[in-house]
């Protein structure tokens, strides 16, 4: 494996598996993470807590530390807003409930862009989808994929502009839950809550609203943001307080091209705070 340089060489918090829309299995991300020399990385699946025991594992035989992790989806006056929760007790049955009908509604969702994607005359089938799906967590990188190797399409990204993403003929919104409900979510489960990739969507007006309800942290590097993005989020996370986390959010080159695991991250210190901060939840 050729050489990376990483921009924060100690911890990636912010890596999708193939237990959600990531290429690679656990073990394969976390070996990966281990070659490049991280410390950590955080697990941090869309809905799922699945991939958790075998990263664990992984980490131990890699000797590359584990921060579980989850990513929820959610709506605030029709924008994304994503909420990653950390270090949450895995069976608490707040937790297991919602992140089960979360599930639930992705599957329904995409048969329901499948067949909207056949009315327009292109032959996917619910059995193509379900064959690259290696995780309990299903979406529409998964549809995407699919279209690519069927020569529908050339790329994901094209697969989302001109079919599945929003506005598209195919598309079909999500089940909606809302910032304030994924933070106190992840709270009431143990966990800490922190605010995903706020300089994609702009979100820095809900912030001070969402501090209040119990938002800890803000992802301050990442993939898609710029540095003037890295600044102002900086600087608002100084203000309230919070956590400045980082991470890739690594699916693998195919998903996210050019989105290398390890190419944004943070300092193992910000692992250490966000494990006691668990720790005084659980406490």
């Amino acid at each position: 494996m050729p050489e990376v340089k990483l921009r924060y060489p100690e911890a990636d918090l912010h890596c999708h598996t193939s237990a959600s829309d990531g290429l690679l299995t656990t073990w394969e991300l976390v070996k990966q993470a281990a070659e490049l020399g991280l410390k950590a990385v955080g697990i941090t699946d869309h809905d799922t807590l699945s991939g958790w025991e075998k990263a664990i594992q992984a980490g131990k035989h890699f000797n590359v530390d584990i921060l579980k992790g989850v990513e929820l989806n959610t709506d605030w006056a029709g924008v994304e807003v994503h909420i990653l929760g950390y270090e949450m007790n895995p069976k608490a049955m707040i937790l297991e409930d919602k992140l089960s009908e979360l599930r639930e509604a992705r599957f329904n969702r995409v048969y329901r862009i499948i067949e909207k994607l056949q009315d327009l005359g292109i032959p996917i089938q619910k059995a193509e989808v379900e064959r690259i799906t290696k995780g309990e967590s299903v979406g529409r990188p998964h549809i995407a994929q699919v279209l690519v190797n069927k020569g529908v399409v050339n790329s994901i990204r094209e697969a989302f502009d001109r079919y599945i993403g929003t506005g598209a003929p195919a598309y079909v919104p999500r089940l909606k839950i809302t910032p304030e409900e994924g933070i106190i979510l992840i709270r009431e489960a143990g966990g800490v809550a922190v605010l995903a990739h706020p300089g994609i969507y702009g979100l820095e007006k809900g912030i001070e609203q969402w501090v209040k309800v119990g938002l800890q942290g803000i992802e301050v590097n990442h993939s898609e943001h710029t540095s003037e993005d890295e600044k102002k989020y900086r600087a608002i996370a100084k203000e309230y307080g919070l956590l400045m986390t980082g991470g890739s959010d690594f699916h693998g080159e195919e998903r996210k091209p050019g989105v290398r695991l390890g190419g944004w991250g943070t300092s193992y210190e910000i692992v250490e705070k966000i494990r006691n901060l668990a720790y005084s939840h659980h406490v």
